[in-house]
């Protein structure tokens, strides 16, 4: 197996782009693609939260795993989240993964029953023997009932993890793991959360899993550059509209799934693709998409007004 992959810098989490429950919007999706290739993107995350995975029945994961692997060709390390309920459905999934060229998978705790770290370490123990490929964690507690201790992470490394996504949005433990893990070899420690990007990086970090990055690549690729470089003009400048686009197309409709509603609704006032979302979510209404739609051209202001500076 290979496992000397280092991952770092502005890595999105792609949205699905679907017709319907059963249907990938093929073209949206090889835009979408393309859109975030050109923007130098450093690699890309298959169903992951903003791509609905575990929303997607096994024939659809299976097609859009394919699909976007052949479109990147290897321009930029792909990595697959394989979580589901059950174990071996997980392997399914991974072993596809390995056939379509994917360079990595993601592993989050089973979803449905809560369970103890002990029994997240056991999984780990059966799981990472089996896998086809490196594997990654990924720490989503609201979602999986279950926040990672440090000494977990430890032992998924020890069991050839090659890093973490972080998706707590706990600040002091992202610093609790980059010190313990930041000597112990090949292993990247990403947050989830984008408006951490600078800090991640200072403390010794290597990036972030952006969900805006589906939106505006460009943005988080300088913002990530800014904060490598610890230009911090450039950090202020860009955090301000990083921080517009919380308070303004994350924060539409009264849902907890309007991040991602937001992010598909955003792409498709783009023309980049159609902004279904998958059951049980539910695409915006005329009112709330014309919201997003003067949302993004607000977004796009700033950033040409950043560009032209």
């Amino acid at each position: 197996m290979d496992t000397d992959i280092t991952l770092h810098g502005i890595i999105p989490p792609l949205v699905t782009p679907l017709f319907n429950d059963n249907e990938l919007d093929e073209e949206g999706l090889e835009k979408l693609i393309n859109k975030l290739l050109k923007a130098g993107v450093h690699g890309i995350f298959l169903l992951g939260t903003t791509g609905e995975g575990t929303s997607l029945n096994y024939k659809l994961r299976e097609k859009f795993i394919r699909q976007a692997c052949s479109i990147i060709n290897k321009k930029v390390p792909v990595m697959v989240c394989i979580t589901d309920t059950s174990f071996t459905g997980s392997l399914e999934i991974a072993h596809i993964c390995k056939d379509a060229r994917a360079d990595s998978l993601v592993v989050a705790p089973p979803y449905y029953f809560p369970i103890a770290e002990v029994e997240m370490q056991h999984y780990l123990d059966d799981l990472a023997v089996e896998l086809p490929l490196p594997f990654l964690l990924y720490n989503m507690p609201s979602h999986t009932k279950l926040h990672m201790s440090v000494d977990t992470v430890k032992h998924a490394k020890d069991l050839g993890a090659i890093g973490i996504k972080d998706s707590s949005g706990d600040m002091f433990y992202m610093i609790e793991l980059i010190n313990s893990l930041k000597n112990s070899g090949n292993f990247s420690i990403i947050t989830g959360t984008e408006i951490f990007i600078p800090e991640t990086i200072f403390q010794g970090g290597d990036g972030a899993i952006a969900g805006g990055a589906n939106m505006f690549p460009q943005l988080f690729v300088e913002y990530y550059k800014a904060s490598v470089e610890k230009d911090f003009t450039k950090i202020d400048l860009l955090r301000q509209i990083v921080v517009e686009i919380y308070k303004t197309i994350y924060n539409v409709g009264n849902f907890s799934s309007r991040y991602t509603v937001s992010t598909k609704c955003a792409l498709a006032a783009m023309g980049v693709c159609n902004d279904y979302v998958a059951h049980p979510l539910r695409q915006f209404d005329k009112p709330e998409k014309e919201v997003v739609y003067e949302y993004v051209d607000i977004i796009r202001g700033m950033i040409s007004e950043y560009e032209n500076r």
